[in-house]
């Protein structure tokens, strides 16, 4: 997964509005240290430095592939800006006018947020697999109303969106909708100090200080244990990035009262200018963010804004102005590089770029960005009407958002309705394995479409209606959460109880509709990556399956349904589940009939997508590549276990095809899709001896 996140400061340029500007030095004491809050001074070379965090960020993403810490950089000046503008406000007694400050900041967030949203889907329509429309829209919708980071963080830990996020183009988005949030959250927490300050008439500076610190530490504490226990989720949670924001607010209320020698400011800007670059290539961040490995490039940058206050060699480095004019552009050049980058590696099949063909990705976001830039930001930063009022820039606000939003929602309604008549009209066109029985005459329709349609494969985890209830459910509570059963079944002929991870879910597809013939029960307590055996899995997997073995011994089904066999991707090495022959003797002796299915073939690359791009010769691999030359689940019929092999229909002919019968066999790597596991339902019957 690539992590990405720096984003626009929010303060207009110019001496009135704050921009880039610091307090001067001055005489101490608190009165004094208040009042230099509001005397700013420019600081080129903030602006050259904000130009550097990016520059981090694109090549880091090009050619390694690592994380910069560019990103928390940019989370942290944010705050810096913030802070000292409305800080100023509330020492000089001014109005905050919190309404007006968020409409002027997304007034200039969203129109070139916009325009690359809009560009997405354009992406999305021609260049991208039909297969990633859904989780594109979805991220569209989230990045479009700034709570990408919590689609993500549903994505990171839902194991059935792995795959959808590796190749977003609109994850970068995620920081720059935790820099929204905090754009809500910051000015509400300053202005709640400002009535603080004036009602027990305490010192600005101090009580901000006091707040931030808090911030700091408590967030701080929250980052290091969740980065811990859930890094995935930790890289995209607000909460645990909050102490970054502190830090630059804490930097922009202290550095008035900070005095050092032009020598010391010099050791100290280069020092952190040396940690900055060097951050990413001397520790793998990547695992380990935010976490306190997030100290190492915010801090680097608080030294190099504290150290730049005094002047010197690197402050003039920073203020090159070259630099300082790609600074300008930094937020369209975050916004379009990202997207750039996926759309080469779709193209060219290539996951790392070469030297020229990085530096053309780069060169070309450059270009976009001034464009962006020139053509989409200034303009409506500068158009006057937009300015006149808070009403007129929310109506423009409104405007942006509707251009992004009602041509997705069309989108999304048009495919709907054309994917539920192609559905509907399905039958002998799409026959899926059905078609390899005997006696079925199947004539392929050229004109057909092979289900199920790419852009609905979102719907093709195989899922039961309703939680586990009465004799079913599960005593422990986290056991009874993960189970689920058929609805409407009040007599049940027979119980059957499905264990294992997700390929027993899929082949859930082919036993529901016997289920349904003979009013079967079915129930499943299924966990991702984690096989039905006592020694499979991480340590997690198998206290999981104790508890989901004490379970099926009380509930005592009629039969347990699982995956009793673990194929490797492209490779013809498929074992037993381990363990699994100790969970088939228990449960014989119990009187359990144990129904083991072999598993399908797994592979390195997505077949869908594959099969997409290239097609179903070019994506198809020969049976004896993909799993063993005889079923390891046959060592468990002695114990009692009724073997399932369905791998004729999955490989008919010796050969693992991506479609068959007119549909797609796999929806990802891995898994069957829910309609051709469906049209196993004959075979499965067929060689089904329990009853």
């Amino acid at each position: 997964m690539s992590h990405m996140g720096p984003a626009r400061v929010t303060e207009p340029r110019g001496a009135a509005a704050g921009g880039l500007r610091l307090p001067r030095h001055a005489r101490r004491g608190d009165r004094t240290v208040d009042a230099r809050i509001a005397r700013p001074g420019y600081r080129h070379d903030i602006e050259g430095l904000r130009s550097l965090a990016v520059l981090l960020v694109v090549v880091y993403h090009v050619w390694t592939d690592r994380v910069s810490g560019g990103v928390d950089v940019f989370l942290m000046l944010s705050a810096f800006f913030l802070t000292g503008s409305f800080a100023r406000k509330i020492t000089a007694g001014r109005p905050l006018g919190l309404g007006a400050y968020w409409v002027k900041t997304f007034k200039r967030l969203l129109p070139v947020a916009a325009v690359v949203l809009l560009a997405v889907l354009l992406l999305a329509r021609f260049a991208l697999p039909t297969s990633q429309l859904q989780p594109i829209w979805r991220q569209t919708w989230a990045s479009l109303l700034y709570v990408q980071n919590w689609e993500l963080m549903r994505s990171s830990v839902d194991y059935y969106a792995r795959d959808d996020a590796l190749i977003s183009p609109l994850q970068h988005f995620w920081s720059l909708s935790v820099q929204g949030q905090v754009f809500i959250l910051w000015p509400l927490l300053l202005a709640s100090t400002a009535f603080f300050v004036r009602r027990h008439r305490s010192r600005t500076r101090a009580v901000l200080t006091g707040l931030f610190l808090v911030v700091l530490v408590g967030s701080l504490a929250w980052s290091v244990y969740e980065t811990s226990v859930r890094q995935q989720v930790a890289y995209f949670d607000t909460t645990a990035r909050l102490w970054e924001f502190a830090l630059g607010s804490l930097v922009a209320l202290l550095l008035p009262s900070i005095r050092m020698p032009r020598a010391i400011g010099e050791v100290l800007t280069w020092a952190g200018l040396v940690g900055m670059v060097t951050c990413g290539l001397v520790i793998d961040v990547a695992g380990g963010f935010p976490g306190y490995f997030a100290l190492w490039p915010t801090l680097c940058a608080s030294a190099v804004v504290v150290g730049g206050s005094t002047g010197g060699s690197a402050a003039r480095l920073l203020a090159w102005r070259p630099l300082r004019a790609l600074g300008s552009s930094a937020y369209g050049l975050y916004l379009v590089h990202w997207p750039l980058l996926v759309t080469w590696r779709s193209v060219t099949g290539d996951t790392h770029a070469s030297f020229l063909a990085g530096l053309c990705i780069i060169v070309c976001s450059i270009v976009l960005a001034y464009l962006l830039t020139r053509f989409v930001e200034t303009p409506v930063r500068s158009w006057q009407w937009g300015a006149a009022s808070s009403l007129r820039g929310l109506a423009l606000v409104a405007t942006c958002v509707a251009l992004v939003a009602a041509p997705l929602a069309g989108w999304q309604v048009a495919e709907a309705r054309r994917a539920a008549k192609i559905e509907a009209e399905a039958s002998r066109d799409n026959p899926g394995a059905r078609a390899l029985e005997r006696g079925y005459n199947f004539e392929a329709n050229p004109g057909a479409p092979t289900l199920p349609l790419p852009s609905r494969v979102d719907r093709e985890w195989v899922v039961l209606d309703e939680p586990c209830a009465g004799a079913l459910k599960p005593s422990r509570a986290d056991i009874a959460e993960a189970c689920t059963q058929r609805s409407g079944v009040d007599r049940p002929a027979r119980t059957i109880l499905a264990v294992g991870n997700s390929h027993t879910q899929q082949q859930l597809g082919a036993l529901l509709p016997l289920a349904e013939e003979n009013s079967w029960q079915v129930a499943a307590i299924l966990r991702g990556a984690c096989p039905f055996g006592p020694r499979a899995g991480d340590a997690g997997c198998r206290a999981w399956n104790e508890t989901v073995l004490d379970e099926i011994l009380r509930i005592r089904p009629d039969a347990v349904f699982t995956i009793a066999t673990a194929a490797k991707a492209d490779a013809a090495d498929e074992q037993l589940v381990p363990g699994i022959a100790e969970y088939v003797r228990q449960l014989h002796e119990a009187g359990i009939q144990v129904i083991a299915v072999r598993d399908n073939p797994r592979f390195t690359d997505n077949m869908l997508n594959c099969t997409l791009s290239r097609g179903v010769e070019a994506c198809s691999r020969p049976l004896s590549d993909v799993l063993a030359p005889s079923n390891p689940a046959a060592a468990l019929a002695p114990l009692g276990a009724e073997i399932i092999d369905l791998t004729d229909r999955t490989c008919p002919d010796e050969m693992c095809s991506t479609v068959v019968g007119n549909v797609y066999v796999y929806l990802d790597d891995n898994h069957l899709t829910w309609t051709y596991a469906e049209s196993l339902a004959p075979a499965l019957e067929a060689r089904l001896a329990w009853r």
